[in-house]
């Protein structure tokens, strides 16, 4: 698919993203989607739970205001985004799954944290992983773009959020983890990779899939799971493997993938 037809569904491709200054802000989304538990909320209400109600109990109208623009940056806050509409799908239906759903619907949206998975992945479990190296990485992929405390607050930044995904432990010092996906991340991971006119066992090995820090076959198991609960579909005959997405994408979004 064309960059275009993948903006359409909320995939974003900006510069760098919302981690130059938060994290994935789990608990700001969490409470949030507490505060406004409608599946066809518009974005406008959310806007309004944010800084009229103030659901996030910030501490001035200007805090507020950036808090929404920068989780509507990160999920976009808005069922007519397919993303957003596919993450609320599984957030009410798995809440276990919560961070690395979360996770997935950011790193299409965000290109400082989708670079980060390929630095963060490179470290074998139980290795340190000093936020000096990340600092690094980051200097080389966004060369001249920020200063010595911008890159130490981002890659500040993207170690808290592969905390709260399981990538990482531990507080001062981080230590490569491993995730542990869910049936429902996993799914989430597969519509991804479906919307990028990825197919067949080749879903299991995209990008979006390991952000689910596994071995294909267990995703496979998880995905088994996620079709005997009717959440997607999955057939499997010998080698051949299909996944069909008919909860997840409507008949106008199919005609679109279709075309493309």
């Amino acid at each position: 698919m064309t960059q275009p037809s993948l903006q359409d569904f909320g995939f974003l491709y900006g510069k760098s993203g919302p981690h130059t200054a938060r994290t994935l802000m789990l608990e700001e989304l969490g409470s949030l989607l507490e505060a406004v538990d409608e599946s066809n909320a518009t974005l406008d209400a959310y806007r309004a739970a944010i800084i009229e109600d103030n659901c996030l109990s910030k501490a001035s109208g200007k805090t507020r205001e950036l808090t929404f623009r920068h989780l509507k940056e990160l999920y976009g806050l808005d069922p007519a985004i397919p993303l957003f509409r596919t993450l609320l799908y599984f957030w009410k239906r798995e809440p276990e799954g919560r961070p690395l759903l979360a996770a997935l619907c950011a790193f299409p949206r965000d290109t400082i944290f989708r670079a980060s998975h390929g630095w963060i992945i490179k470290f074998s479990a139980g290795e340190q992983i000093p936020r000096e190296k990340i600092e690094e990485r980051i200097a080389e992929a966004f060369p001249d773009r920020f200063s010595p405390a911008s890159l130490k607050s981002i890659a500040q930044n993207l170690n808290s959020s592969w905390t709260k995904t399981g990538h990482l432990q531990g507080r001062v010092k981080k230590i490569r983890a491993k995730a542990k996906p869910t049936p429902a991340s996993t799914a989430f991971a597969l519509y991804l990779g479906y919307l990028n006119g990825v197919r067949g066992e080749e879903l299991f090995h995209s990008p979006y899939a390991k952000v689910l820090d596994t071995r294909p076959a267990e995703l496979m198991e998880k995905a088994e799971v996620a079709s005997q609960r009717g959440w997607i579909v999955m057939k499997r005959l010998g080698n051949v493997i299909e996944v069909l997405l008919p909860q997840l994408i409507t008949d106008e979004e199919r005609r679109c993938l279709h075309e493309q």
